[in-house]
């Protein structure tokens, strides 16, 4: 038996509301009142798919992945993970292993393997479908993360369709001693057609989409019932047996029809979370996947299709596993990322943030600081894994690492281990909101912060100045817990780098 073993998802916390767009735009174009209601996910300016997959690839691990401090093997409850698969059409890099930088940050091993699924909409259930056979009677485990960024013309319908978000699923195979089975596949179909409902050239920003109900009618109507047909024959499945029926369109209508052709119980067709959230690209069918197993009970069959030259369909029955799984992450998954959030009605921040207009970033923005590729790769655990350094003779532990113990009490020399930060709780010692800095969302916060000694380990905290991001004012104070994420540090505009670095969340 294999399939899924741990899910998880990320949705920014800033929700921009759909109204805020449609006021600003309405004035142009009376049609976007249509997709006026409910709000949107939206990304800082300092995230995007890559990190955003950071985020949900640590949901889904939460405390159950065996990450030890030094950047260890990780294990998904005893098989080790063996690779990395990354979906997205809307990857930070061309021509980078994104999935490597997320592997990286995450302390993942450097024998595992990586790769990026990109080029179409079902890019996120296309690689779960080879994921999937990946770990078929394997021993090793699988991390499988879709993320998506997707820009939109301003006073489109899509700015106001779209979201942003990622989901993360491990996945294995039970008989090899990995995590228990949650969600078992029992069997999944593929269809390839080139049908061209929208597209992107390598030289354009935006989507170029085609008329509505020639994709409707003979895109969805005529390629998805056959694929779902052929996986529910395949595996012995009445379409009334099916509870949760998952695949994302942005019209309404057509999971409800599509359903309806093949018998499908109306009952088992799920919402598509365009009011909470948006439709987050790639990602999305996980999305409701997550979803529906946050609900399931065992036996349920869960149906998930995605659309996008062509379906895929897989189909899963919850195990006996789930229910445990289920308490154990009330506060995780698709439900938890939904949960937090912060409204947001300033539509010109969402322009700003998105590159959509060129605001004046004053004389401090017109530094060049070019990335030295080597410094990087030489300190790459210490940017990207935040990783310090342990003194195994006096328990101290330091940002960065060095061949000399901080500790007054101590200066021992060459005696300090591998130690990262990245999921060590931490509290405010200091904290600056600097209004002259060069930042897309004034002031930038900053401070040092302190992070907590470790229960039981004897080890002493550590301490280094951060960044702040995802800032509620309220929340800033000496004192205040902050929790760590990975996010943009700087762009690099003249050479098309991107650096990546921690950041600390006052209350996150």
């Amino acid at each position: 038996m294999h399939g899924i073993t741990g899910y998880g998802a990320y949705i920014p916390r800033l929700r921009l509301q759909r109204s805020a767009i449609v006021a600003a735009n309405a004035w142009g174009n009376r049609a976007l009142k249509a997709h006026g209601k409910g709000e949107r996910s939206m990304c800082n300016w300092d995230e995007d798919s890559v990190t955003m997959a950071v985020a949900a690839a640590r949901d889904c691990f939460g405390g159950d992945a065996a990450v030890d401090g030094g950047g260890g093997a990780v294990e998904n409850g005893g098989a080790p993970l063996s690779s990395i698969v990354l979906a997205s059409t809307s990857l930070p890099f061309a021509d980078r292993q994104n999935a490597g930088i997320v592997a990286n940050a995450l302390m993942l091993p450097p024998n595992v393997r990586s790769m990026d699924v990109t080029a179409s909409q079902k890019a996120g259930t296309s690689a779960l479908a080879s994921a999937l056979d990946m770990v078929r009677g394997v021993g090793n485990a699988v991390l499988m993360v879709a993320a998506d960024k997707r820009r939109a013309k301003p006073a489109s319908a899509q700015e106001l369709l779209f979201g942003d978000g990622a989901a993360a699923l491990t996945l294995a195979s039970e008989a090899q001693g990995a995590a228990p089975v949650i969600a078992r596949l029992l069997g999944s179909a593929s269809r390839t057609v080139d049908f061209v409902d929208h597209h992107r050239g390598e030289d354009r920003v935006y989507d170029y989409h085609w008329e509505e109900r020639w994709i409707r009618d003979e895109g969805y109507m005529k390629i998805v019932p056959p694929t779902l047909a052929e996986v529910l024959e395949s595996t012995g499945t009445a379409p009334e047996a099916v509870g949760f029926f998952a695949m994302p369109c942005v019209f309404p209508a057509v999971p409800r029809n599509i359903a309806k052709a093949i018998g499908l119980p109306a009952g088992s067709v799920r919402g598509n979370l365009f009011e909470a959230c948006g439709e987050t690209g790639v990602a999305h069918p996980l999305m409701l996947l997550i979803e529906a197993l946050q609900e399931a009970r065992p036996g349920d069959k869960v149906l998930v299709a995605g659309f996008g030259q062509g379906c895929d369909a897989l189909l899963f029955e919850a195990t006996e596993h789930l229910p445990a799984y289920q308490s154990r992450t009330k506060e995780r998954g698709v439900k938890g990322a939904l949960a937090a959030r912060r409204e947001e009605t300033n539509y010109h921040k969402f322009l700003t943030f998105n590159h959509e207009v060129n605001k004046e970033m004053g004389i401090r923005a017109e530094a060049d600081i070019p990335t030295p590729l080597s410094a990087l790769y030489r300190n790459k655990d210490m940017v990207h894994a935040l990783m310090g350094g342990l003194c195994t003779a006096c328990g101290t532990a330091q940002f960065p690492k060095t061949r000399v113990c901080v500790s007054p009490e101590c200066k021992a020399t060459d005696t300090q281990q591998d130690y990262s930060f990245a999921n060590r709780p931490a509290r405010i010692m200091t904290w600056t909101a600097d209004h002259l800095t060069s930042t897309l969302d004034p002031p930038g916060y900053y401070g040092m912060v302190e992070f907590s000694a470790e229960d039981g380990g004897g080890i002493k905290g550590g301490r280094f100045m951060a960044d702040f991001t995802d800032v509620d004012p309220a929340l800033v104070e000496v004192g205040a817990p902050v929790t760590m994420v990975f996010r943009i540090k700087q762009f690099d505009e003249r050479r098309g780098f991107r650096r990546y670095f921690w950041k600390a969340v006052p209350g996150g």
